[in-house]
């Protein structure tokens, strides 16, 4: 941290109240505000001056840790050349060169890129493509769209729809999209408590894709959705042979299988893309986030070349794709993607998290004899601590645990009944000892 540069200093009239939160209990956070006003590195800084380590790389985004110095540069010089540029029918140079850079370390075949702005007009971006892409060949009968329980793929309606977590969808089931079914989700401690990286147990649960296309008949399937590790839901590892198996199985009935890269791509696996970590090749994927170590919004779908030629028939004057954003691919956030793919690089940070992946696990491992802890999980530089839930008190327990952590220097993250950790490949290991202190100390100081 630059001592040098004291942070901001909040406004004593700063209201609170017009301010609606996104997925935050608003009522209870403004009665004790947890307000960050400057980061660095692996540090947040409080409004009161306080240092809070990162645990989480922001939400999941920020690899290359907080206002990395070569990544402003790049996005201050960008401002001073060009703002804005509308993505309809003119481009900037940006855009061609950050897609140029995605496709090289894209899977071989998928050096295609769609820019958006986020990941969840990622996965819409996405969905639409797969069933333009089977129109566009003739095949218009497969309009369903498969997801998985308890995935996590943004907030868009098609996003949602796919989508398993109960709580983002119950109160728009009437917005949802049609035709969609949802495989079961691989989450049985039953079978897979306190395994270290992937599980041995559960390949089988792909199976399930063949009963739904007994069910459906393949012709009516566009896409399958996944996230080849589930981080919204808390760290859910793919087991062993899993990915692989969707991937057969779709490869054998013409469906189309979409990645959400959107937490796993860029470092979060230990390389690029987690399609490279498990040897599966997706024919989609969805990326955000550590796209351009959040600095600015930006998202997108990569796609095999094929499908995008699939597009490019018919008169050459007349739009192959109706859809976009006013957004898609804008300069300052390309200007970002293009300085952070070449730190990921010359920091060698895919490397990085593949040599923290083992210290995080012996370390996220040491917390399994503490208190209320009925699983601990990793993979990569992600990992889990599952707690008991309290009774009539669903989700209290590990709530506290995360003030805990955040009132004593550290940020996790807690979602039900999970605590979740996905630093940053610039982590140090004793930044990571400090992290899973703190939330030791949490877990035993509530009951």
């Amino acid at each position: 941290m630059n001592s040098a540069v004291p942070p901001p200093q909040l406004s004593p009239e700063l209201d609170m109240d017009p301010l609606w939160m996104p997925f935050t209990h608003n009522r209870l956070f403004k009665k004790n505000p947890r307000i960050v006003v400057q980061g660095e590195g692996m540090h947040y800084i409080t409004q009161d001056g306080r240092k809070i380590l990162d645990g989480l790389s922001g939400l999941w985004c920020c690899n290359a840790g907080h206002r990395h110095p070569r990544i402003v540069e790049a996005v201050q010089n960008q401002l001073g050349s060009l703002d804005y540029a509308p993505p309809f029918q003119t481009m900037h140079d940006r855009a061609f060169e950050l897609a140029a850079k995605l496709a090289a370390v894209s899977p071989a075949g998928m050096d295609r890129v769609f820019f958006t702005n986020s990941g969840s007009e990622a996965v819409d971006t996405a969905l639409k493509i797969a069933l333009a892409y089977h129109r566009a060949k003739g095949d218009a009968s497969r309009f369903r769209l498969i997801g998985r329980a308890r995935g996590y793929h943004g907030v868009g309606f098609g996003g949602i729809s796919v989508g398993g977590m109960v709580a983002n969808r119950k109160a728009f089931a009437p917005a949802m999209v049609p035709g969609v079914d949802h495989l079961p989700h691989t989450h049985d401690l039953s079978q897979m408590a306190f395994s270290r990286g992937m599980p041995t147990w559960g390949a089988h649960l792909a199976d399930e894709l063949e009963r739904m296309v007994q069910l459906h008949d393949a012709s009516t399937i566009a896409a399958v959705i996944v996230e080849p590790m589930q981080g919204s839901a808390g760290v859910i590892v793919p087991p062993q042979g899993y990915l692989q198996k969707l991937r057969e199985i779709c490869t054998r009935h013409g469906i189309l299988l979409i990645f959400d890269e959107v937490i796993t791509g860029f470092g979060r696996m230990g390389h690029y893309f987690a399609s490279e970590r498990f040897g599966v090749t997706p024919d989609i994927i969805t990326f955000a986030k550590g796209v351009n170590s959040g600095m600015i919004p930006l998202g997108g779908a990569i796609v095999r070349n094929d499908i995008y030629e699939t597009f490019m028939t018919g008169p050459e004057h007349l739009v192959e794709f109706f859809h976009g954003y006013t957004y898609s691919g804008h300069p300052l956030a390309c200007a970002a993607g293009v300085a952070a793919l070449e730190v990921y690089e010359e920091e060698n940070l895919m490397a990085r998290a593949r040599q923290l992946e083992p210290v995080l696990e012996e370390l996220i491992h040491s917390l399994r004899d503490e208190p209320n802890v009925v699983d601990v999980r990793n993979l990569g530089l992600a990992a889990a601590v599952e707690l008991a839930p309290r009774a009539g008190e669903p989700s209290k327990r590990a709530m506290e645990v995360f003030h805990h952590c955040f009132d004593h220097g550290a940020l996790v993250r807690y979602t039900s009944e999970i605590i979740a950790l996905g630093p940053a490949p610039i982590a140090s290991t004793s930044q990571l000892e400090e992290i899973i202190d703190l939330i030791r100390q949490g877990i035993r100081s509530v009951a």
